[in-house]
């Protein structure tokens, strides 16, 4: 898979919302337990991470019920005869499922998840935020995450496992993209021995990112327990608002590439 760095695509505004939306993930996940350093590892601080992402995440099963889970991790160590466990009690706190689409966008697990969102997120999201506007961006950003969100619930409707992250609301922002910006150029890493960099199409780059989130969604397994279903929802979300946006607006669209020197 590339890595896409930078796009050759200028900008009229200053993509505030993107800022924003990145700034809320990276607090966010310093609030995680366990996140910063020194506090992981342990049983007692994987206990409170698993609370939290349950209290705090999508959970498909809550999702298409609409009632929360009955039995959830408290955040409490116990030792038993096989070793230290995570107690299970219900819930001391309200929860709203549909809320918790919401607040599961900010929610990562880890640096690594966290900085491969945000990395899409800076490369794509300037432009598609200078398209719509920021209100307008921020509202379609949201409802890419909710669509794909309940699109994964429901295929997947028995599932417990927290749905975290915000790359299906990212994911509709790089359907919107390949609409509107396909000949855009993008630099990228290229995995050939070693990351060659390379400008490439946007409509290669983003292309081929949908189609090894199809080939997973689709194998026998999730590698990593990603939830490609939910990037497939929320692609095809963006693709198709932004066919719509494209159609009824006049805004810039991507120009040619700039001469080379």
């Amino acid at each position: 898979m590339v890595i896409p760095v930078h796009d050759i695509n200028p900008l009229r505004r200053t993509p505030w919302v993107t800022y924003g939306l990145v700034a809320a993930n990276v607090v966010v996940l310093l609030l995680t337990p366990g996140t910063l350093p020194g506090t992981g590892s342990s049983a007692a601080v994987v206990c409170r991470q698993q609370a939290f992402d349950d209290r705090f995440g999508a959970i498909p099963h809550e999702l298409i019920t609409g009632r929360p889970l009955r039995l959830v991790p408290t955040g409490r160590e116990v030792l038993t005869a096989q070793g230290p466990a995570c107690v299970i009690a219900p819930p001391s706190y309200p929860k709203s499922p549909p809320l918790s689409v919401l607040t599961a966008m900010f929610v990562h697990a880890g640096w690594l998840h966290l900085l491969g969102n945000m990395l899409f997120l800076l490369v794509f999201g300037n432009n598609v935020e200078d398209r719509f506007r920021k209100v307008p961006y921020l509202i379609f950003y949201l409802a890419c995450g909710y669509v794909a969100a309940y699109g994964f619930a429901a295929v997947n409707a028995t599932s417990v496992q927290p749905l975290v992250g915000a790359s299906g609301a990212i994911a509709g922002v790089l359907g919107a993209y390949i609409v509107l910006y396909p000949k855009a150029r993008v630099w990228s890493l290229v995995p050939f021995l070693f990351f060659i960099p390379l400008r490439i199409p946007a409509w290669l780059v983003l292309g081929l990112w949908f189609v090894l989130q199809w080939a997973y969604a689709i194998g026998p397994s999730s590698p990593g327990g990603v939830a490609y279903v939910a990037h497939l929802f929320g692609f095809v979300t963006g693709m198709l608002v932004a066919l719509v946006v494209r159609a009824v607006s006049t805004g810039p669209r991507a120009g040619p590439a700039p001469p080379r020197p």
